[in-house]
Order: structure tokens, then C-alpha cells, then sequence
């Protein structure tokens, strides 16, 4: 493959673009495909627009939707004129959103039909167009809803003439793009409770990019069907800018990626390559695997001896393969830690898994590895050209703060300086906030955030992520939460109501009786998990969560939310 001429997303696409003109480059699972030389020509289309608009290098471009191939064509095209992409997550809260758009000073913004009412009646000084992304045309600031509907259907129309005249598509020759220049500003919303403009650049992107796919080669054969937000770091640089720099397809689905969604589009699309993060993964494992291994106590004996175990698990892969479209060479998890019950059964089972580390601000991934090397609990090796460190580390562990160096690092915190100097020393190096231990030969082994350790009565480090990962693996437990409440080890946990219902018999069953029930089951579970680890990490008390807890963007427990 030709060198790029700059690490740039332009030169990235530009050279896609005479590599792949007749391949699929995005299209919606049931949807009319768009090969890479139509994606040109609407890239190239919407760009000039937004320069007619006044959309200048450097100015800020809000994009908020849920997954759809205008998504890519509207980032692209924001990217490829020198302004600066905001991708806005679809669950943000409308306050959430609001504060996005007058922070970054957005001057254009991207949104689609279902996500207006997040912005309805309110005004903001420095937006100046607004585009429906359905149909990529402009609409009027203030849109009443009935007056939206005509237009998304006569925008469809548009639309289609649109996608006929784009191959012709050439416009002015749009500014100069470089690598240091902004490409994004992603908002994160942390599980600290802290939102942070996290700026990467065009080499920032492009870099990783990079790096990730000489660990995991990724050809224009490769299909690639998107459950993950786009508007988040990991989905927009693994799963659009990678493809498109490769020359492969991705497939969006229209609705949530619900049991019912997923599996038929599984079918069709029969993916090579699916992107996700470990709770969907542990869904799948919970509810689809372990009630078909654990049905009869024939099968639930096999399971204990380590040879039968493997042979169920091998078999009970194949069958999760089929369900995957029967072509899928790469599952990649990211975003948060795996429970190492499903790690496991993914080794046995042959299910070609590959585990990355990173972060918003590292572009993001920073460690990963091929499905073939991957390491039991191990995140993987630094990508060529990145550097880990551990800083400070135990004595006896080897554990310390996760530090990262190179091209991945993001340029700093949008106008936030004061937390860009917190998390950057004066060599360069990114502090991560998480716990880490490294080996000889470069794998990482993430043990969990450094603000989430506690410290026992002796002094001893308690990671409440590895108890949770044991209380995770428990039947009735869907998710917990483990936290220090005077002076003691307290867990959160949230039951799986179905199985408890079964198991209880609550429709006939008393309120009391009930209670009584549940406080048994939480007791029992106390008692067995204190049983796994050590005695100064053991639970005191375990509360009910009854509501789901809420979470980030990859699925990750908002703990300040909880403690």
C-alpha cells in the first residue's frame, strides 16, 4: 500500500478514494450501499456546502446522531476542510448537550430528526447553520416539528439527486490540512463525573490508526457491522477511520442493538470484524450461554472436570460463531475490564477475541494484540511508536499508574488548561488514572483507576474492580459495585429479576417473604465471594440496586454517582 502523503484524515481518504472507488465503504444493513467513490463525491459535496456556509479552518462543528453512514460522511467532510469535528454522544442529557454547544462555540451543527427535541427552543450565540443529517440539508434555526417533517421529506428527494451528482462533485480547492492541526474534540463523559474536551489531532487519529492495524490487519474484504456510538472515541477511530483507511465496509443498523436487531443482521451482513465492550459481551455469555451449559445436573457435573468443560465450551463457541454470521475473525473488546469467567470460556470456546487499552485522550487505543497473542487477563502490547511506563511502582506487585507517551496523546483539554497540566509531566508522558502492572516483554495488565483503590486498615491496596469481577460471575448478578463506607468494604449489586423471579417464586409469594428471600440470596452471595479473596478485602455488607446503574459511553459504572 502507497505511503500517505501526511497523516492526515484528508490525505487518508483522498488515497482510499483512488485505491477502492468501486468497494461498499458505509451502507445501513438494509440500506442502498455507498461505495468509496459515491463516499468521495458527498464528502466532497458537503464540504463545499459548509465553506459556502462561512465554516472556516479551525472553527468547531457539532455532530449529534446516532449511527448512520451520513454520520461518516458528515465527520469527513468536517474534517477534510480544517474544521474541528464535536461528536456529541446520543444519551447525553439535553443540559449536557446544551453545555457542549456553547463550550466548544460550535458555529455549525450536525443532528437528526429524532434528536431536534434536544435543542428545541433553545438558542445559542455561536451556532450559526444547522443540518438535518438525514438528508444533509440546512434547515432554519427555528424549526417548529411539524415544519421538520416536510422538510426531512423533502430532503429525502434532495437527498437522492445528491447521491446521483456526487460522483461529479469537484468544488474549490479546499485549505491547506496539517498533522498538528485539530481534527476532534470529544467530550467525555467520565466515570468521575467530570466532562473534558479531549482535543486530537489530525496525526493523533491517523497515528493510531496506524498502529491498531498492525496488530490486527484489516483488508477491503473485511466487513464490519457498528453496535458501538460513533461519538465515541474507540467506535470512530476502530471502526470508521480504519475501514475507510483500508477500504472495507461497515454496516449500520437503524434501531438499538437489541437480540432482535443484532442476530438478523448478523446473518446478512455475516461480519469479519465486530467491535465491542465487555458488558455486551457478558450479556451475551449470561443470558445465551451459561442457561444451555448449566441446564441439568448432567451438564453442570461435566462443567467441573476441565476436560469436558472445554469440550461444552468449544462446542457452545461454535454455535455463538454461527450467531455471528459464521465469518467473524476478530471480536475486539474494549472500553472496560472483561470478567474473567467470560475471558475464559472465549479461550476455550475458540472465539478469535482480542483485548485493547486506551482512552479518549490516547486517541484511543494504546495497548492490543492480535487474537493469536492474546494473554489470559492482559490488555496487550504498546503500539509501534507509543511508549507505556509504570510510574512508581510496588515493590512487591510491580503495580504503579499507567503512563503513556507518543503520537496518540491528545493536544490537552479544551479550554482547560489547568486539568491539562494535571494529567501531563514536563517528559511528555500522559498520566492514565489507572493501575498497572507491565511485564519484561511488554504486556499490560490493567488492574483498575488509581482513584478507585482502597487503602485497608495494615495498608494494604484493595482494587474493588477485581471484587467485582468476582461478584459478576454469580448467576444472579448482572453488575456491581464495590465502595468503602466507614471503614468497610460495602458492594452494590444489581440482580437479574428474571432469574430471581424464578427462583423466589415471587408472584406467590408474600412482600415479606420475599424481602426475606432476597436478603438471603444477598447473604449467601456475601459468603461466597468472601471466600475468593483475601481477608482484607472481604465484603461487610451488600446492598440491592434494584435500578440498572447508570453508565458511560463504553459501559463503564458512573461510581461518583454511588459512593
Amino acid at each position: 500500500m502507497e505511503k500517505l502523503e501526511q497523516l492526515t484524515l484528508r490525505a487518508l481518504l483522498k488515497r482510499s478514494l483512488q485505491l477502492y472507488p468501486d468497494r461498499i465503504a458505509l451502507s445501513e444493513v438494509d440500506g442502498l450501499p455507498i461505495t468509496y467513490e459515491s463516499f468521495g463525491g458527498l464528502v466532497r459535496n458537503l464540504a463545499q456546502s459548509l465553506r459556502d456556509r462561512g465554516i472556516a479552518p479551525g472553527d468547531r462543528v457539532a455532530i449529534l446522531s446516532e449511527n448512520k453512514p451520513n454520520w461518516g460522511i458528515a465527520y469527513f467532510a468536517v474534517t477534510t476542510i480544517g474544521a474541528v469535528a464535536v461528536p456529541i454522544l446520543p444519551d447525553f442529557h439535553s443540559a449536557e448537550v446544551h453545555h457542549i454547544l456553547r463550550h466548544s462555540s460550535a458555529k455549525a451543527l450536525f443532528i437528526s430528526e429524532h434528536l431536534f427535541e434536544k435543542i428545541e427552543g433553545e438558542h445559542f450565540d455561536d451556532l450559526k447553520t444547522i443540518v438535518l443529517i438525514e438528508t444533509l440539508r440546512e434547515i432554519p434555526l427555528r424549526t417548529s416539528p411539524s415544519r421538520l417533517k416536510e422538510l426531512i421529506e423533502e430532503g429525502k428527494r434532495e437527498f437522492a439527486k445528491l447521491r446521483e451528482a456526487a460522483l461529479r462533485a469537484v468544488g474549490r480547492i479546499p485549505p491547506e490540512v496539517r498533522e498538528e492541526d485539530i481534527a476532534s474534540i470529544i467530550y467525555t463523559s467520565g466515570t468521575t463525573g467530570h466532562s473534558k474536551g479531549v482535543m486530537l489531532t489530525h496525526k493523533n487519529i491517523v497515528f493510531d490508526a496506524m498502529g491498531a492495524t498492525k496488530m490486527v490487519n484489516v483488508s477491503c474484504e473485511d466487513r464490519l457491522l457498528s453496535i458501538l456510538p460513533l461519538s465515541h472515541a474507540y467506535e470512530c477511530t476502530i471502526g470508521l477511520v480504519i475501514p475507510v483507511m483500508r477500504g472495507a465496509s461497515v454496516y449500520y443498523l437503524n434501531k438499538r442493538p437489541t437480540a432482535q436487531i443484532l442476530l438478523p443482521a448478523m446473518a446478512k451482513v455475516k461480519p469479519t470484524i465486530l467491535l465491542s465492550v465487555p458488558l455486551v459481551v457478558e450479556k451475551i455469555y449470561k443470558a445465551g450461554i451459561v442457561p444451555k451449559l448449566t441446564k441439568n445436573a448432567v451438564l453442570r457435573g461435566l462443567l467441573k472436570f476441565p476436560l469436558t468443560r472445554k469440550v461444552l465450551h468449544r462446542k457452545a463457541g461454535k454455535k455463538l460463531m454461527e450467531s455471528f454470521g459464521g465469518h467473524l475473525r476478530v471480536l475486539a473488546i474494549g472500553g472496560a475490564s472483561l470478567a474473567p469467567d467470560v475471558e475464559k470460556f472465549l479461550r476455550e470456546a475458540g472465539v478469535p477475541y482480542a483485548i485493547g487499552y486506551g482512552l479518549t485522550e490516547t486517541s484511543p487505543l494504546v495497548a492490543g494484540s492480535d487474537p493469536s497473542q492474546t494473554r489470559y487477563r492482559s490488555t496487550g502490547y504498546a503500539l509501534t511508536g507509543t511508549e507505556i511506563m509504570i510510574d512508581n511502582p510496588h515493590p512487591g506487585t510491580g503495580g504503579g499508574e499507567i503512563l503513556v507517551r507518543g503520537p496518540v496523546v491528545m493536544k490537552g483539554y479544551y479550554r482547560d488548561e489547568r486539568r491539562t497540566e494535571e494529567v501531563m509531566t514536563k517528559e511528555g508522558w500522559f498520566r492514565t488514572g489507572d493501575l498497572g502492572v507491565l511485564t519484561k516483554d511488554g504486556y499490560l495488565y490493567v488492574k483498575g483507576r488509581l482513584k478507585n483503590v482502597i487503602v485497608g486498615a495494615s495498608g494494604e491496596n484493595i482494587y474493588p474492580e477485581e471484587i467485582e469481577s468476582i461478584l459478576n460471575e454469580f448467576d444472579l448478578v448482572l453488575e456491581s459495585l464495590v465502595f468503602e463506607q466507614q471503614g468497610q468494604l460495602v458492594a452494590r449489586v444489581h440482580l437479574d429479576y428474571e432469574k430471581l423471579d424464578q427462583e423466589l417464586r415471587i408472584g406467590t409469594r408474600e412482600d415479606e417473604e420475599v424481602r426475606e428471600g432476597v436478603r438471603k440470596i444477598l447473604d449467601d452471595l456475601r459468603r461466597k465471594a468472601n471466600e475468593r479473596v483475601s481477608s482484607f478485602s472481604r465484603i461487610n455488607r451488600i446492598i440491592e440496586q434494584t435500578e440498572p446503574f447508570e453508565k458511560t459511553a463504553t459501559q463503564k459504572i458512573k461510581r461518583y454517582l454511588y459512593v
